[in-house]
């Protein structure tokens, strides 16, 4: 059984950080991950979660004002854009394509926060919505769209790295 969606419970930062840690160790070169959610959810810390297990030692900002910071000392490059500035019309001048594509940079995994506001989408991406709950904790909604070549599940087998984790996950299977 392939697991195509998650959802898993979040209770502080470093549990967020410790999802993008997995990720980082887990995903494959090509990967695309979109990053959607409120102001403070914690998309930039999931990419620095990402960022750490990719072996990235270079603190991991968000790219408010630069747009993109690149990552390439890593397991694999780390391509991380923020959007959060930019209006839908604005982002296609930004040929993200060619990132995720990998047609004039080496494969990497592309972080990109503020996804919402692109036009389009690649095939194959991981889709993470960060959201508030009631108690004030977050959660993490992980999908898998298209043929990204990933298994949620043997990722998720490795959440032992957090008992948080282990103990509020939730697989759905699509």
């Amino acid at each position: 059984m392939t697991v195509r969606s998650a959802t898993i419970l979040l209770p502080d930062p470093q549990t967020t950080r410790q999802l993008g840690k997995i990720l980082g160790e887990s995903l494959p070169a090509g990967s695309v991950v979109l990053l959607r959610g409120d102001l403070g959810a914690g998309k930039t810390t999931l990419v620095q979660g990402l960022g750490e297990g990719l072996g990235i030692k270079d603190t991991v900002l968000s790219p408010t004002f630069a747009l993109i910071n690149e990552y390439t000392e890593g397991r694999l490059p780390l391509y991380h854009f923020d959007l959060y500035r930019l209006q839908p019309k604005e982002v296609e001048g930004l040929y993200l394509d060619v990132y995720w594509e990998g047609i004039e940079v080496a494969p990497g995994i592309v972080a990109i926060e503020w996804a919402e506001r692109l036009l389009y989408h690649p095939p194959n991406y991981l889709d993470i919505e960060l959201s508030f709950r009631e108690d004030l904790q977050r959660q993490a909604k992980l999908r898998l769209v298209g043929e990204l070549d990933f298994d949620l599940s043997r990722m998720l087998a490795q959440r032992s790295l957090s008992k948080q984790i282990t103990i509020n996950c939730q697989l759905n299977d699509e």
